[in-house]
């Protein structure tokens, strides 16, 4: 009897196993398991990204140390003195810090307005002047402490204190100002947020302490991407700012507890024993670096304060966004030497090297000219066309605020790069005093220029109380040197 032509086709479309490398005939390929005749080949299974297989690692060991309970005493795995990571990662972690005022400001604007967006600019402006209140200008002095005079637990505990200051200031300020309950709840979301910030810092700071910045570029990175996607998910879900606020805080809080303060613990030795005096000798010896730090961004706050209560909430939107350019100069700037802060402690700590010390310097101030100049070429030419996208704003009609934008963003790179230097030489008291001047002449400067020409009196007030500041700083930088030199 002839054999049925279907039980052919049949038999033809059968899986015939293939040895591979090294297997044997009952072996397929791909470790598929065998088949029943008619039944369709299984497809391998696929293989996890890296960026899953590098989530999953983390989760496992993190698990692992939390149920073993030696958080501190786990084995380092990744290397430090990578200088190509360091440039990479940080790169990322500052822009991605740098980008995140300007992107939640746009998001704000697209789905709740420009008035609404002003208020939550307000609330950042609050929020990121008292977080210097919780760095407490410990970083540069945390990373330049070679040889661990204070224990790690020392700056935690410190720093602990810190954040928990500048959530009782906050909560102050909203009193007195008077805020609706809608307006306190968006501060106190940012300030929560904030403080995470300036908690996770304390970590982050350990990491490039001990030559692995890459790492706290990427902890730092991962918080500000978590805090975006949850501020826009919920707001664009709600429409509500201060239920978006409080879920960018939440998302900062997962990124602190899950990454931040493992990864400083997994990957640097465990810490000396904390003791109350070196957590009174941070306050004392870090309290000229605070009081520099938090009088400059007050300084560079003034204009917005002013504006608050002479102009619409909308004008803080504009000045924001004018000054996102000028900050990027601040950025870039910060990139390029900051991961250079641990190299130039060094260079300084050998006196016939001095000289290489002063030639680095001229030649970094040299690099933000360069880069000032290159922002206000671009800013001329599309970055004005760019921003009226990016807000659905017209930015046209501020075309002459932007330039000017971008020299007090050159002149803010200088300050904060002469503070950086002057802390390396471990002089930050003696320019304490030089903030207090400056801040005397900002707030007149600020309230008279806005009173009398808005939005560009505040734009045009920045400039001119940066600039004083500026003077005062080289001036002092000057005097410090000359000083050294003569041996007192």
């Amino acid at each position: 009897m002839p054999e049925n032509p279907f039980r052919r086709l049949v038999r033809r479309r059968e899986v015939t196993p293939v040895r591979s490398a090294g297997g044997s005939p009952k072996t397929p390929r791909y470790g598929v398991v065998t088949k029943k005749r008619g039944k369709r080949a299984e497809r391998p299974a696929r293989q996890p990204g890296l960026l899953s297989r590098a989530a999953n690692d983390w989760w496992n060991r993190l698990i692992g140390a939390v149920f073993g309970g030696k958080l501190s005493e786990q084995t380092e795995q990744y290397l430090a003195h990578q200088t190509k990571r360091d440039y990479m990662c940080n790169t990322a972690g500052q822009a991605a810090w740098g980008m995140l005022f300007p992107l939640l400001t746009m998001v704000c604007t697209w789905l709740v307005g420009a008035e609404q967006a002003g208020l939550f600019s307000m609330a950042f402006t609050v929020g990121t002047l008292l977080l210097f209140l919780a760095n407490y200008g410990v970083r540069t002095y945390q990373v330049s402490d070679l040889d661990d005079m204070r224990s790690f637990l020392d700056y935690q505990i410190q720093r602990f204190l810190t954040c928990a200051l500048m959530l009782v200031v906050g909560w102050l300020w909203c009193q007195v100002r008077g805020y609706d309950p809608q307006m306190f709840a968006i501060c106190m979301g940012v300030l929560v947020f904030r403080a995470v910030d300036g908690l996770a810092d304390v970590y982050e700071g350990r990491l490039q302490q001990k030559d692995k910045l890459y790492l706290a570029g990427l902890s730092q990175a991962a918080r500000c991407a978590l805090g975006l996607v949850a501020f826009s998910v919920i707001l664009f879900l709600t429409r509500n700012l201060a239920v978006a606020s409080f879920a960018m805080a939440a998302g900062g809080v997962a990124s602190l507890v899950l990454l931040t303060v493992p990864l400083a613990l997994f990957e640097t030795e465990k810490s000396l024993p904390a003791s109350f005096r070196g957590v009174r000798d941070l306050f004392v010896e870090c309290f000229p670096l605070f009081l520099a730090l938090f009088l400059y961004n007050l300084i560079d706050s003034v204009p917005k304060f002013a504006m608050e209560g002479a102009l619409s909430y909308d004008n803080q939107l504009y000045y924001n966004a004018l000054y996102f350019p000028a900050h990027s100069i601040l950025m870039v700037a910060g990139v390029i030497y900051k991961p250079q802060l641990v190299r130039l402690a060094r260079i300084w700590d050998d006196p016939s090297r001095h000289r290489r010390f002063d030639l680095l310097v001229l030649a970094m101030v040299g690099v933000i000219a360069l880069i000032t100049g290159a922002m206000a070429l671009f800013m001329a030419w599309l970055g004005i066309p760019i921003m009226s996208v990016m807000y659905g704003i017209d930015f046209e009609q501020f075309r002459s605020l932007a330039l000017v934008m971008v020299g007090t963003g050159g002149v803010c790179a200088c300050i904060d790069f002469l503070y950086q230097i002057i802390t390396v030489l471990r002089a930050q008291a003696e320019v304490s005093k030089l903030y207090l001047i400056a801040f005397a002449f900002a707030v007149p400067v600020a309230m008279l220029l806005v009173n009398f020409a808005g939005l560009a009196g505040a734009v045009v007030g920045s400039l001119v109380s940066m600039a004083i500041l500026l003077v005062l700083l080289v001036m002092e930088y000057v005097a410090i040197r000359r000083r050294m030199s003569r041996g007192y």
